[in-house]
C-alpha cells in the first residue's frame, strides 16, 4: 500500500491520506490509525473524522503545533492491517422492501432487468462495510453493493425522503437517518433509528462496522417500528 501523506487542512486540522482508491484494505488502515490515536489520548486533539481513504484530525494549535502532531500521527500509523486483525461488528437491520416502503423498486427492476424478488435477494445477501458517515448525522455510506443492482441516482432529487429509507445511488447503498432531500433510489425502509440525539451515542454505526439487511414483511416492519426498532 502507498505511504501515508499528511497534509494541513486549514490552521486547525490535518489530513492523513492513504490512497486514491476505495478499498477495504485502505479503510481498515484509516480506522486503525484512528484507534491508535485515540489510545494515545494526545493533548490538543479535538476530533477525528474517518473517510473512505483518509483521516481528518482536528486539533487546538494552542496546545499542540502542526509539526509535533504530524510526528505523532506518522508514528501511530499501523501500516497494512490484515482483515483478520480487525474486530468485526455486524449489525442486522430489518428492511421492508418495495411498495410504499421502497417506491423505486419497480423502476430498479426495469433498470437492472431483474425481478423485484431477485433485487431483494441480492441486496440482502451481502454484509456491507460502513466506509464513512456523512451528508447527514448518522448517514452510512456502505460499500460492497453487487454490481447487478447498481443504478444511477434520480435525475431530479426528491425534496423529502422519510427517515429510515434504504436507497441505492450508483454503486453504493445507504440509509437515510432522518427526513431529508435526496436523490438515491428507494428500495425499502427500516424501522431502526440510525440517528437519535437522545442516545448516549446518537449515531447507530461507526466507520468499520458492517450491516446486513434482513427482509421483513410490512406487518413485521410496523410491529418493530412501534417497539422502537431496536437492533
Amino acid at each position: 500500500m502507498a505511504d501515508m501523506k499528511i497534509l494541513p487542512a486549514g490552521d486547525r486540522a490535518l489530513v492523513a491520506e492513504f490512497s486514491d482508491v476505495i478499498s477495504e484494505d485502505v479503510n481498515r488502515r484509516v480506522n486503525a490509525l484512528k484507534r491508535a490515536l485515540l489510545a494515545e489520548n494526545i493533548a490538543g486533539v479535538r476530533e477525528m473524522i474517518p473517510t473512505y481513504r483518509s483521516l481528518l484530525v482536528e486539533y487546538d494549535p494552542a496546545v499542540i503545533a502542526l509539526p509535533a502532531l504530524t510526528e505523532r500521527v506518522r508514528a501511530a500509523d499501523p501500516g497494512d492491517v490484515p482483515a483478520t486483525a480487525e474486530q468485526r461488528r455486524v449489525l442486522t437491520i430489518p428492511c421492508c422492501y418495495g411498495g410504499k416502503y421502497g417506491e423505486d423498486l419497480k423502476d430498479m427492476a426495469a433498470i437492472t432487468g431483474l425481478s423485484e424478488e431477485e433485487i431483494i435477494a441480492i441486496h440482502s445477501a451481502t454484509e456491507y462495510r460502513v466506509y464513512m458517515l456523512g451528508f447527514l448525522p448518522g448517514f452510512v455510506y456502505l460499500g460492497g453493493l453487487d454490481e447487478r443492482i447498481a443504478a444511477p441516482r434520480l435525475k431530479t432529487p426528491r425534496t423529502s425522503i422519510p427517515a429510515g429509507s434504504v436507497g441505492i445511488g450508483g454503486n453504493q447503498t445507504g440509509v437515510y437517518p432522518m427526513a431529508s432531500p435526496g436523490g438515491w433510489r428507494l428500495i425499502g425502509a427500516t424501522p431502526v433509528a440510525f440517528y437519535d440525539p437522545a442516545r448516549e451515542k446518537p449515531a447507530l454505526c461507526e466507520a468499520g462496522d458492517y450491516i446486513r439487511f434482513v427482509p421483513v414483511s410490512p406487518e413485521e416492519y410496523e410491529r418493530l417500528r412501534k417497539e422502537g426498532g431496536a437492533v
